[in-house]
């Protein structure tokens, strides 16, 4: 990334103080102040939290949209501008958009083909998820084959220097500098293309810890021994992404338990491609999961804090978070399955699963392929996924997690429960700005027009999901009051809908935010 010059930054401030002259202007009849000049510095909208309600109340921040000098009300989107970064657009953050593959990091390495000959293949083997058909179980085999190069240490830390913003590794503590190097690695890979995959199935275990058993109580599987080799080799950056009717062998049919059965799966030939299939009954529950921000802390839309929680800070999880699914696995049916989803790039999700394997209950896993590596192909990656969920499972009901500062979420999950009224039984969206002061950027409820408001609720935290049958849809918590506008909302700057009116403080807290912002990500 490119520094930022002085010049930029002098814009950048203009810029700001500019949108707020243009929200109010002074009054000329106001006595003169004088004013001690000091640096900007990034302040927080005035705010009332009162915990027992889903949004902090607007207290003097918005009311319509402050009127130019011609008096003509201004829309929120002009105050705003069109150019907002794509963590807030589109839940992705910044470093994930341009990852370096196979050619690409040959050459900014400085490898040829030929040193990689010796260097032993590895497999990301992604949990999958397998459906119950007239020809018995389908498993969606799915990940990634690649060679990892050797890199000195030095340049790693050069390489993952790139991806800190106001630090380095040199600076970070000794586990810290640990958790970023391995990431980097894990980055700096080389695909390979035209690859065959085989694969060995046998019996999972049912594994302990709270919720761990996969879901309602997942049960080792009775049967499902054997070899296979996947029809079609890897694509040429090194995926594999294919349903396969595997054979019986003594398994449950699926139509026929109400159980989830596991089966462990061993890519031959490395010890690296291990992984737990999940057989999921033709009906039940399945919860589909994002994990940014929802199971873990990341911040994704404050950029230095987002850098360091993915790169450097070991991952944690959000509140209480764990409990919450920890009895829904425990205590709802036992055909329940869980999914988590994320639109991470493939090369940077070993962490998430490991996060998640410690401390959610097991399920199959989603990530965003290499084929998914360019930003326009990218914006559709997470509905892309949902809907081959929701396509493989038509005679299921699915209960949906995220947060509201993913603008692909806030467009799909609606979305789906327009398009598939008989299968979404809850839509659960933690609301990031009404309990976190740095997430500026406004959520778009337009979406959720409507659907039954008791098929969803916007929430504070983990203990508002309690005591909800979500067995028989019932969604919402009663106490949790939703004043879901059908427009932009965001509670740390009081916006509720379009027609809300910035005042001249509001604007210059959020203009000088917005302009730091920016600055940390150039």
């Amino acid at each position: 990334m490119a520094p930022m010059h002085s010049s930029q930054c002098a814009l950048l401030l203009c810029a700001a103080i500019s949108l707020a002259n243009a929200v109010a202007l002074p009054d000329p009849t106001a006595v003169p102040v004088r004013v001690e000049v000091r640096a900007p510095i990034v302040t927080p909208a005035a705010i009332s939290f009162d915990g027992r309600y889903s949004y902090i109340e607007r207290r003097n921040i918005l009311s319509d949209i402050a009127s130019g000098v011609d008096g003509v009300a201004k829309s929120w989107a002009s105050v705003l501008g069109s150019d907002l970064p794509s963590y807030f657009t589109d839940g992705i953050q910044e470093w994930q958009e341009s990852l370096p593959t196979g050619t690409q990091v040959l050459s900014k390495l400085g490898i040829k083909d030929s040193d990689l000959d010796a260097i032993p293949t590895s497999v990301l083997n992604v949990p999958p998820y397998a459906n119950w058909t007239d020809q018995g179980w389908n498993v969606r085999f799915h990940g990634n084959v690649y060679k990892l190069p050797n890199i000195s240490q030095s340049k790693i830390d050069d390489l993952a220097d790139v991806f800190l913003i106001g630090t380095s590794v040199a600076e970070l503590p000794d586990e810290e500098k640990a958790n970023a190097r391995n990431l980097t690695r894990s980055i700096f890979i080389v695909q390979q293309g035209n690859v065959n995959v085989s694969m060995s199935l046998e019996p999972a275990s049912t594994q302990g810890g709270d919720g761990e058993p996969g879901g309602g109580n997942a049960i080792t599987a009775p049967g499902g021994t054997q070899n296979l080799t996947l029809p079609y080799e890897t694509t040429d950056l090194g995926d594999f992404d294919v349903f396969v009717p595997i054979k019986s062998n003594g398994l449950l049919n699926g139509n026929e338990t109400n159980n989830v059965q596991r089966l462990n799966v061993h890519t031959t030939g490395t010890l690296t491609g291990n992984a737990t299939a999940y057989l999921v009954p033709t009906e039940g529950i399945t919860f589909i999961s994002d994990i940014d921000d929802i199971l873990r802390v990341t911040k994704i839309y404050d950029p230095k804090e987002g850098l360091l929680n993915s790169f450097a800070h070991d991952f944690v999880p959000w509140m209480n978070m764990p409990e919450i699914y920890a009895n829904w696995s425990q205590t709802l049916p036992n055909n329940t399955h869980f999914h988590y989803l994320t639109t991470t790039p493939e090369q940077a999700t070993r962490n998430y699963m490991d996060f998640i394997y410690k401390t959610y209950p097991g399920g199959s896993f989603d990530t965003r392929p290499l084929n998914f590596s360019d930003i326009s192909a990218t914006l559709s990656i997470r509905k892309f996924l949902l809907t081959k969920v929701f396509q493989t499972f038509p005679q299921r009901k699915f209960v949906l997690m995220a947060d509201t500062s993913n603008a692909d979420v806030m467009a799909a999950y609606p979305e789906l429960a327009h398009d598939y009224p008989n299968q979404v039984q809850c839509i659960f969206l933690r609301n990031t700005s009404s309990t976190d002061s740095s997430d500026w950027f406004p959520y778009n409820t337009e979406g959720f027009k409507g659907l039954n408001t008791r098929s969803y609720m916007f929430f504070h935290v983990p203990d508002d999901l309690a005591g909800l049958d979500i067995a028989n849809g019932n969604c919402l918590n009663s106490t949790i009051p939703q004043n879901v506008t059908f427009t932009r909302q965001d509670e740390v700057l009081g916006i509720h809908g379009a027609g809300g009116k910035l005042t001249a403080s509001a604007a210059m807290s959020f203009a000088v935010a917005f302009a730091a912002t920016v600055f940390f990500t150039l």
